[in-house]
Parts: C-alpha cells; sequence; structure tokens
C-alpha cells in the first residue's frame, strides 16, 4: 500500500508496521535479538509488528536497532536548512502577532 495525504491513520500505522517487520526480517534479526539490540520488551515488538501503537521512544529506539534513524530527515526535513537561507536578503518567518485595531474617530452623530 502507498501512504498518501487520504490515508487513514490506521492505514498508516498498520502500513508502518508490516514495513518495520519486513525490514527487520530481512535484516536478518528475530523479534528477541531486536528487543535486546533496542532494549524494547518482545511483547511490544509483536504489539507494534501487529499494527498497534507503541510510544515513541520506542519506535526511535527499534529505528536506531535496525540503522534506520537517518531517515528521519526524509520524515520530517529540517527547515533550518533550506537553500533560501543562504540568500543575502534572507529573514527568518516570525510567528504573526494579534493584530490591534486602530481606535476609530467615527461617531453616529447622535453622542453629543
Amino acid at each position: 500500500m502507498k501512504i498518501s495525504g487520504e490515508s487513514e491513520c490506521d492505514d498508516v500505522t498498520r502500513e508502518l508496521s508490516l514495513r518495520f517487520k519486513q525490514y527487520r526480517i530481512l535484516y536478518p534479526m528475530t523479534q528477541s535479538e531486536l528487543a535486546d539490540r533496542s532494549m524494547v520488551s518482545v511483547s511490544t515488538i509483536k504489539r507494534f509488528e501487529n499494527g498497534e501503537d507503541i510510544s515513541l521512544s520506542k519506535l526511535i529506539r527499534i529505528m536506531k536497532s535496525l540503522d534506520l534513524l537517518g531517515n528521519t530527515d526524509v520524515l520530517v526535513p529540517d527547515l533550518g536548512d533550506r537553500p533560501s537561507r543562504y540568500l543575502d536578503d534572507y529573514k527568518p518567518r516570525q510567528r504573526a502577532g494579534r493584530k490591534r485595531g486602530k481606535t476609530s474617530e467615527w461617531k453616529w452623530g447622535d453622542e453629543e
């Protein structure tokens, strides 16, 4: 399955867990070897490979154990390292503040 912007969260979770399982098998590594190497329990790895949620820190440990941690830049690119940053007139974007309206001098005419 190809993951796209229209994919449901559960579908993406199942697809990612399937890819991790295939990658682990081709590595080759058993679930217990991955558990020992990543310091994550075998039951957590089984749950993850069955499409269930695990914590982000455990996912990072698993990725590190499978030598996949270097791929995080593809997953979430670093916006601070964009080519436009090296332009002479580069100004980092600032968070927009709340616009404050000017007090109007306009009157209905019957305030006197």
